[in-house]
């Protein structure tokens, strides 16, 4: 959205992590399904929990086997309040993010502490698992801790409202999976912002340093090899050359082009800095360095203030370009 001269939009960046866990994560978090914390012994004797894969001592492997329990009551060993929780966190209610040194164990673990307010925490307070409802294998199966003696302060109950499931992961087949989301709101600089007035008006402009005369797209307020501020705005043509690509072979949640696809550097005519941009109308494996593409736009009535009114770049056609005219932009 534009506020005057400023655009801000809010932004969200998401992914699955993905992971195997291997034989003795794998113990560690079917335990927690059978509402059991395991731990794992050094061999200088003391216990850590959650537990490790490789001995920090003697830097041997662990055998899953040799896990042994602890908790599930504990002390805090440290603890900070969270008066306004985001969302996927433990809890939808105010709560205190603790580090727990739990009974058996000679580390801590870091979780959440139901506690009501910040005047009902303390360090060295004695604190018990909570566990969810419904249980995964997951260290979200431990819904959080409370003190010793009481129950959940929240109005729902622990592990089974929605809000508690948000963002959870998952165990599957040794696979740990747990979503990971960032939302923030960008606030564009005003270099930026000249280069996404200019896309919602169908038109790529750069900006040129007024020492060096290098053109910037997109536009960045200031020069990288000057340091000094760009006020002089460039038309830059839709066509350019591939300098650089790679070959997208590997599928991955949330895609929108079936691989395979090409990622590449396109260097538009008349600027001294390439961008990365989706090319497509070809076989990934005809895309060479030198190919000459030109952007393909969305249609008008999809336009905004925004990057993707550029749906992707596709082969001109013209004979590719001599390689030393993009050799200094590899």
């Amino acid at each position: 959205m534009s506020d005057g001269q400023v655009l801000r939009a809010p932004l969200e960046i998401g992914f699955d992590y993905t992971r195997s866990l291997g034989p003795v994560l794998s113990r560690f978090m079917a335990g927690l399904a059978d509402r059991r914390i395991l731990g794992a012994r050094a061999a200088d004797g003391t216990v850590h929990a959650p537990p490790f894969e490789y001995d920090p001592v003697t830097h041997q492997p662990v055998m899953p086997d040799e896990l042994v329990e602890v908790g599930p009551e504990g002390a805090v060993v440290t603890w900070s309040w969270m008066p306004d929780p985001l969302e996927g966190q433990p809890l939808p209610h105010p709560f205190a993010w603790a580090l727990i040194r739990l009974d058996g164990a000679d580390t801590v673990m870091l979780h959440a502490v139901d506690a009501g307010s910040p005047e009902n925490m303390r360090t060295g307070m004695r604190v018990q698992a909570q566990w969810a409802a419904e249980r995964v294998g997951s260290i979200r199966d431990i819904a959080c801790f409370t003190p010793v003696g009481t129950d959940p302060v929240g109005t729902d109950p622990v592990g089974t409202d929605d809000v508690l499931q948000t963002g959870a992961a998952s165990l599957t087949e040794g696979m740990l999976v747990a979503p990971i989301n960032l939302h923030y709101e960008h606030t564009a600089s005003p270099g930026e912002a000249v280069y996404l007035r200019g896309l919602a008006e169908g038109r790529l402009v750069g900006q040129k340093c007024p020492v060096c005369r290098k053109v910037y797209i997109p536009a960045r307020g200031t020069c990288p090899t000057d340091g000094v501020p760009i006020t002089e705005h460039v038309d830059l043509p839709e066509v350019g050359t591939v300098t650089t690509f790679a070959i997208v072979n590997v599928p991955y949640q949330g895609q929108k082009v079936a691989p395979p696809y090409v990622a590449a550097a396109v260097l538009l005519d008349g600027a001294d800095i390439a961008f990365q941009a989706l090319i497509l109308g070809c076989d990934a494996n005809e895309v060479r360095m030198g190919m000459r593409v030109r952007a393909v736009w969305k249609p008008r009535d999809q336009w905004g203030i925004t990057t993707g009114n550029i749906d992707h770049f596709e082969p001109t056609g013209e004979p590719d370009a001599p390689y030393e005219s993009y050799a200094g932009h590899l």
